[in-house]
């Protein structure tokens, strides 16, 4: 990589470094808006036409809100939360969002938070977050005590959430998850992911992540084993109809009597899992990234995000994010008591990560979120000199590996259609296999080993409604759609 003058500027109170890493060509930062409407644990997901969508909290009346990017300008941030839901939001835990096209979902904890009578509640819009639908609220839960949602979609676009749960004590700590199959209206009885290894209980006061690609979903989590707080994941290969299967992310053996108040994220390629972590077994919390094979369960690397930084005292909230073959992975750290979002960017994680990280902003960081949409790069984070939520966005030169398919190169015509419609692409596929659901989540049709450019799609004994396509090529999903078929 070259070496690069570093030039520092600011711009509306953020102080950013110009140097690219990877080709990434960064746009100077902005608010999304006042300091009115707070800051707190900034998530983000994308709409249908790859434009960020971000919620975050107001811990002083405990609300969320919602803003969305035209293109332009971010909107004016809306409050999601009617009177009666005031929403648990600190630095370190809050709401969480998830898309799939202009699909969005947010969940989030109402308060009290620890009590059994406050549960969770499922805000949904299918405008690309224009409007939202009245929240629903998660069932099932019982004399149970509930915190920390997050959330995740299906290859049909339906909603998998995720949530620790107790006992009416506040004991038996462990990670839930629960799926709709009716785009929120209503979610399935929640199946234990966690408790995997030796111990029983999950770590009481850290977040976790859930996330799904194709029939694979993954709960990380902080576990609790006797005070060793080591980030495991719970494992299902099934649509989530079951975690049959954990293992443990690291093996830093971190043991501590107290709770660090910060979980893992990942994402999934194929048969790997990766997922970053904080883990302060060293005497410091530093960051980690590690890299896994679902299907053994078996951790095939854990590294450090950094070397040696001179001036280095914490690291912590990290967060991933991946498009095809791109990768990348924000967090926190202080160098010399001033606190950084630093970033590490590849086009191409078939090369790994670069030896050097570059750095979007350079104070008052708290926590943070990143996204990549078609050669696109969005960060978000929490500024706690300015009190508000920033945005920055970048563009980077994409890559797409051997056997790999663009999904912005697909067509599917006609849709919605009678009898057939042709799926084509501008780059073959080998050995690809189409996968059909209904409304509900179920197979309906199945179609293996594809090659070519084209696939013709027969309606057969299909009746008319709307179905969702998922094709996949070396374990990875390259396109899903929907469907509509009509008499």
């Amino acid at each position: 990589m070259k070496k690069n003058i570093i030039i520092i500027c600011v711009f509306l109170g953020i102080v950013t470094y110009t140097v690219a890493q990877n080709n990434i060509t960064w746009n100077s930062g902005i608010d999304i808006s006042t300091n009115a409407y707070s800051n707190k644990y900034p998530r983000m997901a994308l709409g249908g036409a790859g434009n960020p969508m971000v919620v975050w909290g107001r811990p002083s009346d405990e609300s969320v809100f919602f803003s969305r990017w035209t293109g332009t300008m971010f909107t004016t941030p809306v409050k999601l939360n009617p009177s009666w839901l005031t929403v648990a939001a600190a630095h370190w835990m809050g709401p969480d969002i998830a898309s799939k096209g202009d699909t969005v979902y947010v969940v989030v904890k109402r308060t009290p938070e620890i009590t059994n009578t406050n549960r969770l509640f499922i805000f949904t819009s299918f405008n690309g977050g224009v409007s939202f639908n009245t929240p629903v609220e998660l069932a099932f839960i019982a004399d149970s005590i509930s915190r920390f949602p997050t959330v995740t979609t299906d290859a049909t676009g339906n909603p998998i959430v995720a949530f620790m749960k107790f006992n009416s004590s506040f004991g038996d700590s462990r990670w839930v998850v629960s799926k709709s199959t009716d785009y929120g209206n209503t979610f399935n009885v929640d199946i234990k992911a966690s408790g995997w290894g030796d111990s029983a209980e999950v770590c009481d006061c850290c977040p976790g992540a859930v996330i799904s690609s194709g029939n694979t979903c993954a709960m990380l989590y902080r576990n609790n084993n006797s005070s060793v707080r080591d980030s495991w994941t719970g494992i299902s290969i099934d649509n989530e109809s079951s975690f049959t299967s954990g293992f443990a992310l690291e093996n830093n053996n971190w043991s501590i009597n107290y709770c660090p108040s910060s979980g893992p994220d990942g994402v999934i390629i194929g048969d790997t899992l990766y997922a970053v972590f904080m883990n302060g077994a060293s005497g410091n919390f530093r960051t980690y990234l590690s890299k896994s094979s679902i299907s053994t369960g078996m951790v095939n690397t854990v590294s450090n995000l950094t070397g040696p930084i001179t001036g280095l005292g914490q690291q912590n909230y990290p967060r991933m994010a991946t498009d095809g073959n791109a990768m990348a992975i924000v967090w926190r750290q202080t160098v010399s008591g001033m606190a950084q979002l630093p970033i590490l960017f590849t086009n191409n994680i078939g090369n790994g990560f670069p030896a050097s990280y570059d750095t979007v902003d350079l104070a008052d960081i708290t926590n943070a979120d990143v996204a990549l949409s078609n050669g696109n790069i969005f960060v978000v984070w929490q500024d706690d000199n300015s009190g508000t939520v920033k945005y920055r966005s970048g563009t980077y030169s994409s890559t797409v590996g051997i056997n790999e398919v663009a999904e912005n190169n697909f067509s599917v015509y006609p849709n919605p259609f009678s009898m057939e419609t042709t799926i084509h692409t501008d780059n073959p596929f080998k050995k690809a296999t189409l996968m059909v659901y209904n409304p509900l989540g179920q197979v309906v049709k199945q179609i293996r080993d594809i090659n070519g450019q084209t696939i013709t799609f027969h309606r057969d004994q299909l009746p008319s409604g709307l179905y969702f396509i998922q094709l996949s090529q070396d374990n990875r999903v390259i396109l899903a759609d929907k469907l509509m078929i009509m008499d």
